[in-house]
């Protein structure tokens, strides 16, 4: 009961403090973190009931009311804290994150509503969007690190503003780090890294969190550094090492402001004509699987993507519901690009003890008989489970790679059992 009393004379000192220095501020000109920090130290060495506080009291407070008026508010020294992967917030005082995979409510809320909002709009102004009722769903990246964001603002949410940010590690995990991880065997990641250099086109597929752009990231270390990429995506997330001739395409939303929508499809288009060796795209869910298909076939070799499905034969299907949406044309038609146009399916899954694993490896094989043929190279076979609960398994090699036609052309040995 104590503590829970200091916490709310402390929360509403940081709101006295915060408002008593808004009071003192030129709206008319920008002011340099320096300089609020500065207003902060004034407040808290004139005010009466702070200086009643031990130093690390003090300091604590100057911290979280530079948060409050410069970054994030509380959520703050959760972006700072690199074990966090997720932060879910469901009105203002449904506080969720996720750590190692588990995900855990904090015993924490914004002062009120208001200030939730306040925040969300600082996020959405420094990514150039705009969230309000008319336009109550937004998709953003913070600029200081690359988190992804998402906010859902009534009349959508029901109980509150809702806003969900995906944060990405400061470096990219490797293939080595997934092999300690135990999310992929060795013997597999060097077959996918004979592939990639064979420029083999590649989709990996996965359901929500799953892993798969932090293993599109892995996939890409393997791309030889003097080929010209070019990146796609809905918000930039990838991040491609040891690459010089790099481009970085990110999608745009329209706005009140008279700026147009910039999608994927126009942003694949537009990248056939930049001289891509490889084009990358972040994640395709919708009609800009037309456009990716025909880059996949008109020379582009060692592309990658990535997709939500179930399992590598749920993925075709899925590509074909989504040329559907852009294309109309014959299923035969549609399932002759995908089979001629992707090499290799790489679908990943999270398992019930909440770690990421590869799942299965397939090779494409071709069109035959109106069906596209699939052949799984690898497998995941659970094999026990721990007093941890931890799932005890491996990929198994279940069949060799049936067309070694690239392999042969990049002068690399033909892969088998």
């Amino acid at each position: 009961m104590k503590n829970e009393e200091a916490k709310e004379r402390g929360g509403g000192l940081k709101q006295e403090l915060r408002e008593k220095i808004r009071g003192k501020m030129d709206y008319g000109r920008d002011y340099s973190d320096e300089e609020i920090e500065e207003m902060i130290d004034e407040e808290l060495l004139g005010d009466e009931n702070a200086a009643r506080c031990s130093v690390d009291q003090r300091r604590r407070l100057k911290k979280e009311l530079f948060d409050s008026m410069r970054r994030l508010d509380i959520l703050q020294m959760f972006m700072e804290d690199n074990s966090v992967t997720e932060i879910m917030i469901n009105g203002k005082d449904h506080i969720f994150v996720e750590k190692q995979g588990k995900i855990s409510r904090l015993d924490l809320s914004f002062e009120s509503e208001e200030r939730l909002r306040d925040v969300i709009q600082k996020v959405v102004a420094d990514c150039n969007r705009v969230v309000n009722e008319a336009s109550p769903i937004v998709d953003a990246r913070l600029p200081e690190d690359g988190a992804r964001v998402n906010v859902v603002m009534d009349p959508v949410a029901l109980n509150g503003p809702i806003v969900t940010i995906r944060r990405f590690p400061d470096t990219p995990i490797t293939m080595e780090r997934l092999l300690l991880l135990n999310s992929i065997t060795r013997e597999a990641a060097d077959f996918l890294k004979q592939l990639v250099k064979a420029r083999y086109n590649i989709f990996i597929s996965g359901g929500t969190g799953s892993g798969k752009t932090t293993f599109l990231n892995a996939l890409s270390a393997f791309i030889p550094g003097d080929e010209r990429i070019i990146t796609i995506e809905d918000s930039a997330e990838l991040q491609l090492l040891g690459i010089e001739n790099l481009v970085r395409l990110e999608t745009r939303n329209g706005n009140v402001e008279g700026c147009r929508e910039i999608g994927i499809r126009e942003l694949i288009r537009t990248s056939l004509r930049m001289r891509p060796d490889r084009i990358i795209v972040g994640e395709v869910r919708g009609a800009e699987a037309v456009d990716m298909l025909q880059c996949l076939n008109t020379g582009h070799d060692g592309s990658m993507s990535t997709g939500h499905a179930n399992s590598a034969r749920d993925m075709l299907s899925r590509l074909e519901n989504m040329v559907l949406m852009g294309l109309d044309i014959p299923l035969a038609a549609i399932r002759q690009q995908i089979a001629s146009g992707i090499d290799l399916i790489v679908h990943l899954g999270r398992l019930r003890d909440k770690s990421r694993r590869v799942l299965e490896i397939a090779e494409v094989q071709g069109y035959e008989g109106g069906e596209i043929r699939l052949k799984t190279i690898f497998a995941f076979e659970e094999q026990s489970q721990d007093d941890q609960g931890r799932i005890v398994g491996t990929l198994v090699r279940k069949g060799e790679l049936s067309h070694g036609d690239k392999l042969k052309i990049a002068g690399l040995p033909q892969l088998s059992v």
